[in-house]
């Protein structure tokens, strides 16, 4: 088979994203605190994918809410000020989405990073950035900087460690559910995402060695019971963990992660047309360090779980969640992981990728505290 690469219009992107900031499909992402008809003005100044002009789209938008965030604080209304600056963040996440993959987009998420600091000094319970140093190799970074949450009302606590995937970072993890649970939280960045140090590999199941052992070491947790959740991408580390680290957590999540069939060329063919708004193996290619689509069609066959010979050993307990009609990442991958090592909990839901519905949340936080407390 030949890859014929599927370069999307920006036609389809603008109907897809439009979509999803009206809430006509289930995925939201990444509209979670932006304003349909402020998403349409913005739209309606833009004609291509160019990453400049699309980010002075968006992050013009993003400055309007920045300014009223400041003018909120300045009269002391620290309600508004809190909605605005959630705005101003999401906003200038829709700049830089899906990836950070050119200057402009590049500063749009350093502002939304900043944004986002400036809304989470109005959280309760607080959020706490933790730096966590990292030593790789030549040509990464130093430091593992994630964003810890403590429950109220409860002495070291299990652990949550909840990533996205690779257009969905640690800024983007509604946590709430797990920390009304009296569970502590962890969001982090998969490797090629957000802030990791280090590309997508492997190998890159490292970045969590010095996470496991950081929340041993921490002593308002308890790092003895942790659980990992992640999230589309990110299930693919949440499995791998599963079998490589299975002494160091309780429970994982896959939760719309690929592991076999995904990686093979005829999906990827098949993928690209399908519900992701942007290039999808563009995306998948910037967070794994390749070159470009053809790269990663070449590499991905490497990263399947099955022939790296993981599926068949023993592994911590594996919720797999999917929708059944995902085209992003098949959920035939979901029911490979079935058939495969130990027995496994399943849930699929009707729809698209993740299979979103108003259980499929509840779902997971009620296995993960299920599995923490046993």
């Amino acid at each position: 088979m030949t890859f014929t690469r599927y370069v999307r219009p920006y036609a389809e992107v603008r109907a897809i994203m439009i979509d999803r900031a009206h809430g006509r499909v289930a995925n939201r992402n990444p509209f979670e605190f932006a304003d349909a008809a402020e998403v349409e003005r913005a739209f309606a100044g833009l004609r291509s994918l160019d990453p400049a002009e699309w980010v002075g789209a968006f992050g013009a938008v993003a400055t309007e809410h920045a300014e009223r965030a400041r003018a909120a604080e300045g009269r002391g209304d620290p309600a508004t000020a809190k909605t605005e600056w959630l705005a101003a963040y999401n906003f200038e996440r829709v700049a830089r989405y899906p990836a950070p993959s050119s200057p402009a987009k590049a500063a749009a998420y350093a502002r939304e990073r900043a944004h986002y600091a400036n809304a989470a000094r109005f959280f309760d319970p607080p959020l706490e950035i933790v730096r966590i140093p990292f030593r790789g190799r030549p040509g990464e970074g130093a430091e593992i900087v994630a964003h810890l949450r403590l429950p109220r009302g409860r002495a070291r606590p299990p652990l949550v460690m909840h990533w996205g995937g690779i257009d969905s970072y640690k800024e983007d993890r509604r946590v709430e559910p797990y920390l009304e649970r009296g569970l502590a939280v962890l969001a982090l960045d998969m490797p090629g995402t957000g802030e990791a140090p280090l590309r997508g590999s492997l190998d890159a199941e490292r970045l969590w060695d010095p996470l496991f052992d950081w929340a041993v070491a921490r002593g308002d947790v308890d790092g003895t019971r942790v659980a990992i959740v992640g999230g589309s991408t990110g299930g693919y580390w949440a499995t791998k963990l599963a079998h490589t680290h299975r002494e160091r957590i309780r429970a994982a999540v896959n939760h719309g992660g690929p592991v076999h069939e995904a990686f093979t060329e005829r999906w990827i063919e098949r993928s690209q047309r399908g519900d992701y708004p942007f290039e999808l193996v563009e995306t998948l290619a910037w967070a794994f360090g390749l070159g470009g689509p053809e790269e990663y069609v070449a590499f991905a066959p490497r990263l399947s779980l099955l022939e790296q010979g993981l599926l068949d050993r023993p592994c911590a307990a594996l919720l797999c969640v999917n929708g059944v009609d995902d085209t992003v990442f098949p959920i035939a991958d979901h029911e490979l992981l079935l058939r495969h090592g130990e027995p496994k909990a399943a849930r699929f839901f009707p729809g698209g990728h993740m299979g979103n519905t108003p259980q499929t949340t509840p779902t997971i936080v009620g296995w993960v505290d299920r599995e923490l407390r046993r």
